[in-house]
């Protein structure tokens, strides 16, 4: 019973309120001039936190393999 209650707030937490900002891009937004771009800004964030993380983590690894502390199992 208590599991049931969880899902559903969690279910209700993302349709009433942390998906709302997408809804309001998907219907009048992207009915815009601009709408592609507008609509895709979300998608080029996360591509551009992605490569970040990405240089940070070969950044690492390079220091790491230089100082012949890398796990080479």
């Amino acid at each position: 019973m208590i599991a049931s209650n969880i899902f559903r707030w969690i279910g209700s937490l993302f349709t009433d309120f942390l998906f709302v900002p997408f809804k309001w891009l998907r219907t009048s937004v992207a009915q815009a001039d601009l709408g592609w771009w507008i609509s895709n800004a979300v998608n080029w964030f996360f591509l551009v936190v992605l490569l970040c993380l990405l240089a940070y983590w070969m950044k690492e690894s390079l220091k790491f393999k230089r100082e012949g502390t890398e796990d080479k199992a």
